[in-house]
C-alpha cells in the first residue's frame, strides 16, 4: 500500500465505527444483489418447466421483498459510508490549511497561490468524490463479483473453468491499465491546478493587465493551459475506453463460450436447462461489476494522483514546529543582537554576509540601502520568518531558535509596505487575532495610529465595512490601521518594512506622525527608501554587499560622505 493512500486511511480511523456498520449493510446490500439470478433457475425447471403455479406466487413475492430490502440497506450504507467519507475529508481540508498556514515562507513564496489553492479546492475535491463514492462502488462491485462468482462455482464448476481462463487476463489488462491511469491523472490534477493558477495570478494582478492592455496574451495563457489539461483528460478517457472494450469483447467471448459448452451440456441431459440460463444470467450480471470498475479505476488513480499531490504539502516541513516547544522568553525588553549572521535564499548568493549589530532595547534603528541588498530580509529574520544559514539572532540574550515562536512573535510588530486588510470591520482589522479586546484598547491603538478622528467620521464608525483588501481606504488610511494593528499588542519591537516608501508625500508625512507616537519606548526597525523619514532615527546604518559599511546618525552620515550622503543628495534633487 502506498504511503499517500496510507495517509488516507489515517484520517479515516476516527470514524472506523461508521465505516464497519455501512460494510455490514454494503455486504447485505451485495448479497441481496447476488440473489435474483439464481432465481432464474428456479423459475425455468419449477415454474415453466413444471408450471407450478404456487411456486410462481413465491418468487414474484421474493423478488419484491430481495430488491425492498436492497434499497433499505443500499441507503444505509450509502449514508454511513457518507457520513464518515465527508468528516474524513473536511479533516484533511482543515488540516491541509493548517498546514499551508505554517509552511516556511521560503516553500510557500516559491510556490504559485494558485497552485495552492488547486490543492484545497481541486484535489481535495477528487478525494471527497473518492472516499465517499468510487471506493464504495468498489466495494460493492467487487463483494458482489465474488458472490456472483461463487454461485457459478456451485452451479457447474466446469463451466467456472472456462470463465477462470479468462480472469487472469483481465487481471493483467486491469493491472497494466491501473499505472497508466494513475499516470494520466497526476497529468489531469497538475493541468487542473495550472488553470487555477494562471486564473488566479490575472485575476490578482488585473489592474497591471489593464494598464498594459495584455488581455490577449493573458487569455492566450488561459487557452493553453485549458488545451493542456484537455490533451490530458482525454488521454485518461482513452485508456479507459480502451480497455473496457477489451476486457468487455473478452468476457462476451468467453459467455458464448460458456453458452455453447452449457448448451450441449443440457441437450445430453447432463443439466438442467434453468441451472444454465441461471448460469449465463450470472455471467451477463458480471459483466456490470467488472465495467463499473473499470470506469472507476479511472477515477480512484486521479483520486490516489490527488492524495499524493495533497500529502506532498503535508509531509513539507512547517516553520512552526516550535510554536508551543520553544521556551517562553516572557516579557522581553527588546534588546537585539545578530552575530556573524549569513543568509542566503536556497542556493543563490549570499544576500547576507556576516552581519554584526547590537540594538539597545528601545532604540530607534534605521537601515537603508540599494534595492536588493538584503534591508528586508534582516526584518524578516527577527519574527523568524527564515532562519539565517549561519550566525545567530538573540533577543535579551536568548538565541530566538529556541524560543516559542508564538509568544515571540505576539511581542513583535510589523508594519509592511504593502498593507492587506482582512474583510470584515475596521475593529476587526485593528483588533485581527485578539479575542475579547476592550474596545477601548482599539481606540487608544486607533489614537495612536492618527487614525481615530477620520474613523469617527464614518457613518458606522469602528463597524465600519473596510472591503476585501481595504478597498474603501485610502493607502494611507489602510497604512495607519496597520500601524493600529501593530501597536494594540503593545509590542516590545516595531518592524516597519518600507511602510511609507508607496504613499505620497503629503500622506507620508501624516503617517509618518503615526509612527513616531508608535515607536515611542519600543525597539524600532526602520526599514527605508525616502531618506527624510529617518532623519530622527537613533542610529542609521548602510547596508552594502550584505554588509553594513557605515553607521551613525543622520548628520554624521552627511558629514562622512558615502552611499548614505550620495542617497540623501540624489533625493534632493
Amino acid at each position: 500500500m502506498s504511503t499517500p493512500v496510507k495517509f488516507l486511511l489515517s484520517y479515516t480511523r476516527k470514524y472506523y465505527a461508521k465505516i464497519l456498520l455501512a460494510v455490514f449493510f454494503m455486504l447485505a446490500s451485495s448479497a441481496l444483489n447476488v440473489l435474483p439470478p439464481y432465481l432464474f433457475k428456479t423459475v425455468v425447471d419449477d415454474v415453466l418447466i413444471s408450471r407450478d403455479t404456487f411456486m410462481l406466487n413465491v418468487i414474484c413475492v421474493a423478488l419484491v421483498v430481495i430488491f425492498g430490502l436492497k434499497a433499505v440497506t443500499t441507503y444505509y450504507q450509502r449514508y454511513l459510508m457518507n457520513e464518515a467519507g465527508q468528516s474524513a475529508v473536511m479533516d484533511i481540508r482543515i488540516a491541509l490549511y493548517d498546514h499551508m498556514q505554517r509552511m516556511s515562507l521560503k516553500k510557500f513564496y516559491a510556490s504559485r497561490i494558485g497552485e495552492l489553492m488547486s490543492r484545497i479546492t481541486g484535489d481535495v475535491a477528487t478525494l471527497q468524490n473518492i472516499v465517499t463514492s468510487t471506493v464504495v462502488d468498489l466495494v460493492f462491485n467487487f463483494l458482489t463479483f465474488v458472490g456472483m462468482f461463487a454461485f457459478i462455482v456451485y452451479l457447474n464448476w466446469r463451466l467456472t473453468c472456462l470463465i477462470v481462463v479468462v480472469l487472469p487476463v483481465v487481471g493483467a489488462m486491469l493491472s497494466f491499465a491501473s499505472k497508466k491511469l494513475r499516470r494520466a491523472g497526476h497529468n489531469v490534477q497538475e493541468h487542473l491546478a495550472d488553470i487555477t493558477a494562471t486564473a488566479q495570478e490575472a485575476f490578482s494582478a488585473v489592474r497591471v493587465v489593464r494598464s498594459f492592455a495584455t488581455e490577449d496574451l493573458e487569455l492566450a495563457r488561459f487557452r493553453k493551459a485549458n488545451a493542456e489539461n484537455f490533451d490530458a483528460l482525454l488521454q485518461a478517457v482513452s485508456i479507459q475506453g480502451v480497455l473496457a472494450g477489451v476486457i468487455e469483447v473478452f468476457l462476451i467471448g468467453a459467455l458464448a463460450v460458456v453458452f455453447w459448452v452449457g448448451g450441449r451440456s443440457v441437450i445430453g441431459g447432463d443439466s438442467t436447462p434453468g441451472e444454465l440460463v441461471s448460469f449465463v444470467g450470472y455471467i451477463a450480471f458480471m459483466v456490470q461489476p467488472i465495467r463499473s470498475v473499470m470506469n472507476q479505476m479511472s477515477t480512484l488513480q486521479t483520486g490516489i494522483a490527488s492524495a499524493e499531490r495533497v500529502y506532498e504539502i503535508l509531509e513539507t516541513p512547517a516553520e512552526s514546529s516550535q510554536e508551543d516547544e520553544g521556551v517562553d522568553p516572557g516579557r522581553i525588553s527588546g534588546a537585539v543582537r545578530f552575530e556573524g549572521v549569513h543568509f542566503s535564499y536556497g542556493a543563490g548568493e549570499e544576500v547576507l554576509r556576516g552581519i554584526d549589530l547590537d540594538v539597545r532595547a528601545g532604540e530607534k534603528i534605521a537601515i537603508v540601502g540599494a534595492t536588493g541588498s538584503g534591508k528586508s530580509t534582516i526584518a524578516d529574520l527577527i519574527p523568524r520568518f527564515y532562519d539565517p544559514t549561519a550566525g545567530r539572532i538573540l533577543i535579551d540574550g536568548q538565541d530566538i531558535r529556541t524560543l516559542s515562536l508564538r509568544k515571540l512573535r505576539t511581542q513583535i510588530g510589523i508594519v509592511p509596505q504593502e498593507c492587506v486588510l482582512m474583510k470584515g470591520t475596521i475593529a476587526f482589522n485593528i483588533a485581527y487575532g485578539l479575542e475579547n479586546i476592550d474596545m477601548e484598547k482599539v481606540i487608544e491603538a486607533s489614537e495612536i495610529a492618527d487614525i481615530r478622528s477620520f474613523i469617527e467620521t464614518l457613518p458606522g464608525k469602528y463597524d465600519s465595512e473596510v472591503g476585501e483588501r481595504g478597498v474603501t481606504l485610502s493607502g494611507g488610511q489602510r497604512q495607519r490601521i496597520a500601524i493600529a494593528r501593530a501597536v494594540i499588542r503593545d509590542p516590545r519591537i516595531l518592524i516597519l518594512d518600507e511602510a511609507t516608501s508607496s504613499l505620497d508625500i503629503a500622506v507620508e508625512r501624516a503617517v509618518q506622525k503615526a509612527i513616531n507616537q508608535a515607536m515611542r519606548g519600543r525597539t524600532s526597525f526602520i526599514i527605508a527608501h525616502r531618506l527624510t523619514t529617518i532623519r530622527e532615527a537613533d542610529r542609521i546604518l548602510v547596508l552594502e554587499g550584505g554588509k553594513f559599511t557605515q553607521s551613525g546618525t543622520h548628520e554624521e552620515l552627511l558629514r562622512a560622505g558615502g552611499l548614505y550622503a550620495d542617497l540623501y543628495r540624489m533625493q534632493q534633487l
